[in-house]
């Protein structure tokens, strides 16, 4: 295969990353706190030497997660929390710790705030938050403060990376952070509401088509050189 062809292939395996990617969003279009993710594409140009052009090779591996608000719909749940503006939850996991933004809680048999999962979620302390199994009403306040019957019990932790390019999916809507993490300034909780997905289904649809046509333009000219090469093998055998 000569260059023409390393470069196409370079280019259809990150466009196949990306619609992989595309329909991953799409599926997701109805999960609490997911975050729309993207494909960053990287150019790489090597000097061939001699009179020859430089070569160009496109590849698509850096994922980016947007971070944009997506909408809050109001449950009445007392342990349903969705975050207004910046930051994520902080969930402690057999892993480590990992962030969130659905906010779906319930206390376990301990009485520990916990995701569906059973991850606990911490507070600004790092330590997990215990509803006791007695108390009547639960308030939250938009700083995150947790009360039981007016009286404090702890301050839900919201924190955000430093560099958001540092943000990583984990699996589902858990993330890690590669980098620093910084606690936000002035946390937005709102009680009795979640957080929808952030994915657009008009938008990436649309993207969808668009890489599909640009992975098929591709795959034809692939195809087309392929063909070139066996007629020049061909004649040359003659």
């Amino acid at each position: 295969m000569d260059n023409a062809g390393y470069t196409q292939l370079t280019r259809q395996s990150g466009l196949l990353r990306e619609i992989q990617m595309i329909a991953h969003n799409i599926a997701n279009l109805s999960t609490t706190g997911f975050r729309r993710e993207g494909l960053l594409f990287s150019e790489y140009v090597e000097r061939l030497g001699g009179e020859e052009p430089s070569l160009s090779m496109a590849t698509g591996r850096a994922h980016q997660t947007y971070l944009t608000q997506g909408a809050l719909t109001m449950t009445g749940g007392p342990l349903d929390l969705a975050i207004e503006g910046q930051g994520f939850f902080t969930i402690q996991t057999p892993e480590g710790e990992r962030y969130t933004r659905a906010g779906h809680f319930t206390p376990n048999q301990d009485g520990e705030l916990v995701t569906p999962d059973g991850h606990r979620v911490l507070d600004d302390g790092g330590s997990a938050i215990f509803i006791p199994p007695d108390a009547g009403q639960i308030a939250i306040a938009r700083d995150g403060t947790v009360s039981a019957d007016g009286q404090p019990l702890a301050q839900i932790a919201l924190v955000m990376p430093d560099d958001p390019a540092d943000l990583r999916r984990e699996t589902g809507v858990l993330h890690s952070i590669d980098g620093e993490v910084r606690p936000v300034e002035m946390p937005q909780i709102l009680q009795g509401f979640l957080e929808e997905s952030n994915v657009n289904a008009i938008s990436e649809m649309a993207r969808l088509i668009e890489v599909q046509r640009a992975y098929e333009n591709g795959q034809k000219f692939l195809d087309r050189e392929d063909e070139r090469i066996r007629n020049v093998v061909q004649t040359l055998g003659r």
